[in-house]
């Protein structure tokens, strides 16, 4: 087989706005097990979106995005569904900042020999297949980027921010999270921004720019969501997979207490994982237990143990269609900072 019969399905993200699960989250309601979890969930994220004074923050962990959730992702900054995000580098960058180029994911299997991926400069994400020159591309965009900037420390905040901007003129790709977001004045964390094509680019730009380059400030990041977390006067967390991006935006509670302002714990806290409860981390702790760090209240609270691509589209199709956000503020939380 040649790179081309690996790299001729296409992966189609899903449209939330094309079904309404209203109804079959109505009758998992009153089932048991998993399905009534998420109906729980549904209902959870829906009062975020209704609660006048609630600001939500997304983190996104996994691949979803390369798995065909990222219109998911869109459409929740597109209809003011989402405030603000916090994702690892490889949600925004290699998947999201990477189909704006013009490229795209697909549909492979995980039945495959990876030796002979790999000779053929091809990627994968279980069984998802990715042209490796095409994010090579990406890498060289990120470093161009960071080539036009002035030198000197940046959050993933602001760099994120620039490269939305370099997607109003550049981009191949209608829907863009980086985009949307850069549009609407919805901030985008990335903690770990270098642990992503973005670290690749940065590498490439810092090596030849080695006196004076870009470089990210992490610390700031987290200073900049804390401002968010004590603007609002209550949050809620929309949670898919957990690790660096869950603790992130959950840190925020007791960051803010250190910084001499007491601000509620998160009053609203979905959870969508696969992790396990049993060796003490379930990818960042259950909600229940965050409580004791003082990060999550434990009313409106719930975990999901699920594959995200197969529950997310129901949750946000059914918080769509509810149509509560279509009343909610608009925070607009970019404009909280300079730059």
């Amino acid at each position: 087989m040649k790179r081309k019969d690996y790299l001729k399905v296409p992966v189609e993200h899903i449209d939330i706005k094309s079904f309404n699960a209203e109804a079959i989250l109505g009758a998992m309601e009153k089932m048991s097990f998993t399905a009534r979890e998420l109906a729980r969930a549904a209902d959870i994220y829906d009062r975020m979106l209704a609660d006048k004074k609630c600001a939500v923050i997304l983190t996104i962990a996994g691949s979803t995005g390369a798995g065909g959730c990222m219109q998911v992702y869109v459409d929740l900054i597109k209809n003011n569904m989402v405030d603000a995000v916090v994702a690892t580098g490889a949600a925004i960058v290699d998947m999201d900042f990477f189909e704006a180029l013009g490229f795209r994911h697909y549909q492979g299997s995980s039945h495959v020999d990876d030796r002979k991926l790999r000779e053929l400069y091809i990627d994968r994400i279980y069984d998802t297949f990715i042209d490796e020159k095409e994010l090579q591309v990406c890498d060289r965009t990120i470093s161009k980027i960071a080539d036009s900037l002035p030198p000197r420390p940046y959050s993933s905040r602001e760099f994120i921010r620039e490269m939305g901007r370099y997607l109003t003129v550049h981009s191949r790709k209608k829907n863009s999270l980086v985009q949307a977001a850069y549009e609407r004045d919805v901030p985008i964390f990335c903690p770990a921004f270098s642990d992503s094509s973005a670290g690749f680019g940065l590498v490439m730009h810092q090596h030849q720019h080695a006196e004076e380059h870009v470089s990210i400030d992490s610390v700031k990041d987290f200073r900049e969501l804390t401002m968010i977390k004590m603007k609002a006067p209550v949050t809620g967390l929309l949670m898919i997979g957990g690790g660096v991006p869950k603790n992130f935006a959950q840190d925020t509670v007791i960051c803010a207490e250190l910084l001499g302002k007491e601000v509620p714990m998160h009053k609203y806290a979905v959870q969508i994982t696969v992790a396990d409860v049993r060796d003490g981390g379930c990818s960042g702790s259950t909600l229940r237990e965050a409580c004791s760090w003082g990060k999550v209240d434990t009313v409106f609270e719930q975990m999901v143990y699920a594959e995200a691509t197969s529950v997310l589209p129901l949750v946000a199709s059914y918080a769509y269609h509810r149509g509560n956000w279509k009343k909610r503020k608009k925070w607009q939380f970019s404009r909280l900072f300079k730059s």
